[in-house]
């Protein structure tokens, strides 16, 4: 799979429908996750196609929450984003707000991550660090296990994210962890630059 639309293409079609700090920094994480899943996965030359699914996988989210997974088509075709990446974005709320499927090892990991990831966000929002850095896979899990923290982070779509993928649940926690300390800074900084 190779990317049609470049990564700086896709910032400025997210930037069109997303003004909210809150989504673009969410955007960002999910393709620094995507990017490192490319390369601990095997997928490395496919890491700009993982990266730019997880910047553009929320396009509609701000705008359109009601038409999520639904607006997306026509808002990344405007940006002539190509058929095999809206059928990703689209497979992220698959049984939610999509009934495309994810079917690649990639769409699974989008699938998974991306409820993940804002749980691991709000998470180390509580720590004194602030930061995913010192957080361990243990303090994920509990508040996993705590249903009114971060309400809105579907544990279902988590759970039966790590089943597509044939993980434990802890081995994605884990994983995801590591992806989302991989890209924190270059988060933080691209954030203090808008």
């Amino acid at each position: 799979m190779t990317s049609e639309i470049s990564r700086e293409e896709a910032l400025a079609l997210l930037k069109k429908y997303n003004k909210e700090p809150f989504h673009i920094q969410h955007a960002l994480t999910v393709e620094g996750v995507m990017r490192w899943y490319a390369n601990e996965l095997g997928y490395g030359e496919e890491e700009d196609y993982w990266g730019i699914s997880g910047l553009l996988h929320d396009i509609d989210f701000e705008m359109y929450p009601d038409e999520h997974c639904q607006k997306a088509p026509e808002l990344l075709r405007e940006g002539n984003v190509g058929e095999d990446m809206i059928h990703t974005v689209c497979s992220h709320g698959y049984g939610l707000c999509s009934d495309v499927e994810p079917v690649h090892e990639m769409e699974k990991v989008l699938f998974a991550a991306d409820e993940l990831t804002g749980l691991i966000w709000a998470a180390a929002l509580m720590r004194p660090s602030k930061s995913v850095m010192d957080m361990e896979a243990s303090s994920v899990k509990k508040k996993f296990k705590d249903k009114r923290f971060a309400a809105g982070c579907s544990r279902d779509v988590i759970r039966t994210g790590a089943e597509r993928l044939g993980w434990e649940l802890g081995t994605l926690f884990e994983k995801t962890i590591l992806a989302m300390r991989s890209c924190e800074e270059s988060v933080k900084r691209e954030m203090e630059e808008m």
